[in-house]
């Protein structure tokens, strides 16, 4: 069974997957990537409600040959003058 690894980026910031974990297959993978980045996301919006206007989330996946695929949240918000 391959292993895929996923690597977190929040801006600018990241955090490597150094263990990685045994999935069936690819789509398995994105599946994965797209339920932690929808927890990531959730948990960014909640603490980021008044600190920050945007948030750029992504989860890059990859096994042992490199990457694969990447999944990205972008959190936004756009005021209007009243």
């Amino acid at each position: 069974m391959p292993r895929y690894y996923f690597d977190l980026l929040d801006g600018d910031i990241l955090a490597v997957d150094e263990e990685g974990v045994e999935l069936p297959n690819l789509p398995a993978a994105q599946a994965e990537a797209a339920r932690s980045l929808a927890d990531m996301a959730r948990d960014a919006v909640h603490d980021s409600m008044f600190a920050v206007d945007r948030r750029d989330l992504a989860i890059e996946v990859r096994d042992a040959d490199g990457p694969v695929m990447q999944v990205k949240f972008t959190f936004e918000v756009e005021r209007s003058r009243h």
